[in-house]
């Protein structure tokens, strides 16, 4: 199992493992429709977010394919979870992850996403020893489209009618970069 530095503070945000106790923040966002839209699935019960919470809570080992972490991003000032940030081992073997994250549109507009993910991307490559970083997202979903350009990744690729939202297709972008990348944006 991977020893993480945990739970972990930015300038604004601190980002931990969930809780039960996080069970009204999380269904604020993951019962909205508009939150759901860009996941390619219906917005969560309250139930299903009982069960989330006791799956996110215990963590990952992070040592094969498709193991997560996820992690409850927080008002450094109080405890309310305003989003989450997620890293999903994509490829033990090539060292490939995916980066995605939620947040309630409640916090829009303030930077939290980007800060949350530039930190859980900065986690990926210096703890974990991830090799690519790669963010698939809904190609409307502008927001998201954003903060992989503030984190300097660059678009890869452009998935046409890629996955099935009920009725409408929906397109995909991915964005990328390597570890060696993101060492030297950041020197």
């Amino acid at each position: 199992m991977t020893t993480l530095s945990l739970p972990f503070s930015t300038e604004r945000l601190l980002l931990r493992l969930f809780t039960p106790g996080d069970l009204d923040d999380v269904h604020a966002y993951q019962g909205l429709p508009e939150v759901a839209r860009y996941l390619y699935r219906q917005p969560l019960t309250r139930e299903q977010c009982v069960q989330s919470l006791e799956r996110r809570s215990s963590g990952t080992a992070w040592a094969e394919d498709g193991d997560d972490l996820v992690l409850a991003v927080c008002s450094a000032d109080e405890e309310k979870v305003l989003g989450e940030v997620v890293l999903k081992l994509a490829s033990a073997q090539a060292r490939q992850a995916e980066i995605g994250w939620i947040f309630n549109p409640a916090y829009g507009g303030r930077g939290y996403a980007t800060e949350a993910a530039r930190a859980t991307a900065t986690l990926a490559f210096a703890e974990l020893g991830v090799h690519r970083l790669f963010a698939r997202l809904d190609v409307l979903n502008t927001g998201s489209v954003r903060v992989c350009e503030r984190l300097g990744m660059r678009r890869e690729a452009h998935l046409v009618e890629s996955d099935l939202d009920g009725e409408r297709w929906g397109s995909e972008y991915v964005y990328a970069t390597l570890a060696r990348e993101w060492k030297t944006d950041r020197a």
